[in-house]
């Protein structure tokens, strides 16, 4: 996954739009659970959606990788981040709200751990409370063998992304080269990412088995759609 990048995370992804999507998971949260209150958002990267539904929210996060936390903590100094794997993560508490975002999901690996995820995130919801998740995309919508570029120009760093978009089996398979520039001088580096392709229905069956009542909503933040989960009431 993130292996060299974290450090410009924020750079290559400035270009989504944190607060608007915040803005919209709060409304869909507060469609379904008027007057919720906390929220935990899952593999929460370096924070940037948290950031944002901390005006509405008493916020906590939960990352598997150290430097994204460490990133996310010097945004949230006052929030509690947890380091922990989102399929087997324990918090202790839970919460009105769980989100997993960005497609996080996908990094599971396997459809066994796709429901160990979101068994976990189930297990962390108040009684009659909300789980979002933004998938991945499913084996119809990924297309494999096309080149793509990303790139950052800022006045002291310059970043070229390229990657061309693979298929092995049921994953989507990207292997990023970097072309970076800093006032340090260029560096040139490779990171391997695989994300799983599930189906609606595995993604729904994975909610189901959970416990938890699922609808999707097909534009979702930014066109990948969401499934929004609800826990039974007590």
């Amino acid at each position: 996954m993130f292996t060299r990048s974290e450090r410009f995370y924020d750079a290559v992804y400035a270009w989504k739009d944190y607060e608007g999507e915040s803005a919209r998971l709060h409304e869909l949260i507060q469609e379904r659970l008027p007057g919720a209150s906390t929220l935990l958002d899952v593999a929460c990267g370096t924070g940037s959606h948290l950031v944002h539904l901390a005006h509405w929210y008493d916020v906590e996060g939960v990352d598997l990788d150290p430097e994204m936390l460490a990133l996310a903590r010097d945004k949230l100094p006052d929030v509690a981040l947890h380091a922990g794997d989102m399929t087997r993560f324990d918090l202790g508490r839970r919460f009105d709200a769980v989100t997993c975002l960005f497609s996080s999901i996908g990094y599971a690996g396997t459809l066994e751990a796709v429901h160990a995820t979101v068994a976990a995130m189930a297990a962390h919801v108040n009684p009659g409370g909300v789980v979002i998740v933004e998938p991945w995309f499913s084996p119809d919508a990924w297309h494999a063998d096309r080149p793509h570029l990303l790139t950052v120009d800022e006045p002291d760093l310059k970043i070229a992304r390229m990657s061309v978009a693979r298929t092995r089996d049921r994953t989507s398979v990207l292997d990023f080269t970097y072309l970076v520039a800093t006032a340090e001088g260029v560096e040139v580096f490779t990171e391997h990412h695989e994300a799983l392709l599930l189906t609606d229905d595995e993604y729904r069956g994975a909610f189901s088995t959970a416990g938890l009542a699922v609808e999707r909503d097909e534009q979702g933040l930014m066109g990948r759609g969401l499934y929004i989960g609800r826990a039974p009431r007590a």
